[in-house]
């Protein structure tokens, strides 16, 4: 049984229970290291996080799927557009628009 309230949206039994159909990059907010806190009851991975909403600069910004130069752009973030970040370093941003996803990485210089 969980620890959570019965009101909590985590509420009930989680367990592995075989095999899951791992999302295409850039979809979810998952990846092997970490994943959006509302990914818990589905996935399993080592890190959860809860998103810290940041806001894009005054300049649109591309979210892509890898931090390589060469890398698909998902959709571009319009400028004041909220992004959830759930892991930040010194050039890179990634995160996503919702549990959902979209996700990727989005350069840190877009946001002030």
């Amino acid at each position: 049984m969980s620890d959570f309230p019965s009101s909590h949206p985590h509420a009930g039994q989680i367990g592995l229970t075989g095999p899951v159909v791992w999302p295409e990059k850039g979809t979810l907010p998952l990846r092997r290291d970490l994943a959006h806190i509302d990914l818990a009851p589905r996935f399993l991975v080592a890190n959860y996080a809860v998103p810290v909403p940041m806001q894009i600069g005054e300049t649109s910004a591309p979210l892509v799927r890898s931090t390589l130069e060469e890398a698909d752009v998902i959709t571009t973030l319009e400028p004041g557009a909220t992004f959830q970040a759930l892991d930040v370093t010194g050039s890179w941003v990634w995160g996503c628009l919702g549990p959902e996803g979209p996700s990727g990485y989005v350069r840190r210089s877009a946001f002030p």
